[in-house]
C-alpha cells in the first residue's frame, strides 16, 4: 500500500536551482514511487553558519510503497550521487539535502529517522513550500500545514520561479 510522503529538498552548492530541479525528477524514478506534486523553488539565507551561500529549497509530494527506512536510504543515496559528503558539519553547505518530512500519518522515533521531521514546525523554507501544495494536510501531532505556516514568517523567502 502506497503512503503519501513529503520530501524537503535543498541545495546551496553546484548550481542549487539545477540540483533541486534534478532531485524532484529523481524522486519520480525511485522504486515503487511516483511524484504527485512539487512546490515552487525558494531562495533563502542559510540556517546555521552564515559563511555559506543562500539555499534554494522546495517540497515534493510522492506516493511510495517503500518503507520509511528504505526511502531514507534511497534519499541518502541520491544525496551521495549529487556529491554530498556527510562530513559531520551540521547545517553546512551541500549540493543536495533531502529530508523525509512526513510519511503518511506515521510518527517515527528511531536513532536514524524522526518523522515528522523535528524542524518542520519552525522552518519557513519547509512550511511555506509545503503549504503551497498541501495546506490542509494534518501533520501528526502538530496540526495543519496552513496553521503551522501561519505562525512562521516568510520574510526571508524569495520565489525563484
Amino acid at each position: 500500500m502506497a503512503a503519501q510522503v513529503f520530501i524537503g529538498i535543498g541545495s546551496n552548492l553546484a548550481d542549487p536551482v539545477a540540483q533541486v530541479r534534478r532531485a524532484i525528477d529523481w524522486l519520480d524514478q525511485l522504486p515503487e514511487t511516483s511524484r504527485c506534486a512539487a512546490s515552487r523553488l525558494y531562495r533563502n539565507p542559510p540556517m546555521g553558519p552564515a559563511d555559506q551561500p543562500d539555499y534554494v529549497n522546495a517540497v515534493a509530494e510522492i506516493e511510495t510503497g517503500l518503507s520509511p527506512q528504505a526511502l531514507l536510504a534511497a534519499l541518502q543515496a541520491l544525496e551521495a550521487e549529487a556529491g554530498r559528503d556527510r562530513n559531520g558539519r551540521r547545517w553546512g553547505a551541500r549540493p543536495l539535502d533531502l529530508d523525509l518530512l512526513i510519511y503518511g500519518d506515521r510518527e517515527i522515533e528511531e536513532a536514524t529517522l524522526t518523522v515528522p521531521h523535528p524542524g518542520l514546525a519552525s522552518r519557513a523554507f519547509v512550511l511555506h513550500p509545503l503549504a503551497e501544495i498541501a495546506p490542509a494536510l494534518s501533520v501528526p501531532g502538530l496540526g495543519t500545514v496552513a496553521s503551522l505556516a501561519g505562525r512562521v514568517a516568510a520574510d526571508d523567502l524569495m520565489a525563484v520561479e
